[in-house]
């Protein structure tokens, strides 16, 4: 059975059953040293079910075995070390020289990792992302500062790739959800990397505009990214970054049109950030 498939037999399960089954995935979200999201971030993953642990880096650094009780980690939104050398570039590093080992095997054997904002900064500096031919130790990109520069705080449209290998946005057709930061601009280090990353189909997130086609015009594009990339994952698809946040989309009131839509019938039963950690647990329950 693929792992897709695999997922599609859970939903099947009786809701009691499912339930359990989420409950048992464990969820380490990062927290410290200048992070600010992992609270709503934590809530994500209980409001799906599973288990989530918020563990200070600084925690993890002195005991890298901790991750190996973890089925998913989680790189939160914020500044990590007040992003005064560049964006995620201490928090890559710190973990770089101390956990470098224990985060590539916790990957090898299948575990699920997401970056959000910061957290998908720090991913690309490590070279956890995109992850070509299994190395997940080699930057190929980076996030730089946005073309218009200056920290940028609005709602974006994303398109989906519904044939991209992303485990985290199964099933996903469109989303709306909050963009801020002033280091966003996506930037492969040269065509190749640009080239794979398209043909893999690694691209499952791209800005887009009001007719949801992806595209680099201002403010539907909020920092200039090429090919209107917000989000990149593996070749497995578990590993997924992204610049928008769906940590701050888990309920519908939280939609600036929310007001708006209640009285038109379109207000929706839950934050439309909510399924791309519900997809991630299921996933993750699917391979225990």
């Amino acid at each position: 059975m693929t792992e897709s498939s695999a997922v599609t037999a859970l939903r099947s399960l009786s809701p009691q059953a499912l339930s359990a089954r989420r409950a048992e995935v464990r969820v380490l979200v990062l927290t410290g040293l200048g992070l600010n999201c992992e609270v709503e971030t934590a809530e994500a993953f209980r409001l799906t079910g599973a288990s989530p642990e918020l563990v200070p880096l600084l925690d993890l650094l002195d005991d890298p075995s901790r991750l190996s009780a973890f089925h998913i980690l989680v790189f939160p939104g914020g500044f990590a070390f007040g992003d005064h050398l560049g964006a995620g570039f201490v928090f890559a590093n710190r973990i770089r020289w101390r956990i470098y080992d224990e985060l590539v095997h916790f990957v090898d054997r299948g575990g699920l990792a997401l970056g959000i904002c910061n957290g998908f900064q720090t991913m690309v500096r490590l070279g956890i992302l995109p992850g070509f031919d299994g190395d997940y130790r080699t930057p190929r990109a980076t996030l730089a500062p946005n073309d218009r520069l200056g920290y940028w705080d609005c709602w974006v449209r994303l398109a989906v790739d519904p044939s991209s290998p992303c485990v985290w946005t199964r099933g996903l057709t469109g989303l709306e959800l909050p963009s801020r930061h002033g280091e966003g601009k996506f930037l492969a280090a040269d065509e190749t990397v640009a080239q794979r990353l398209a043909a893999g189909r690694q691209i499952p997130l791209r800005y887009a505009d009001a007719e949801d086609r992806p595209t680099q015009s201002w403010p539907d594009n909020p920092n200039g990214s090429a090919d209107a990339i917000a989000g990149i994952c593996d070749p497995s698809g578990r590993v997924f970054g992204l610049m928008p946040h769906p940590d701050a989309y888990l309920y519908p009131f939280q939609h600036p049109q929310w007001s708006r839509r209640r009285y038109t019938g379109g207000v929706a039963k839950e934050g439309g950030g909510l399924a791309i950690f519900r997809n991630g647990v299921d996933t993750a329950v699917a391979t225990l």
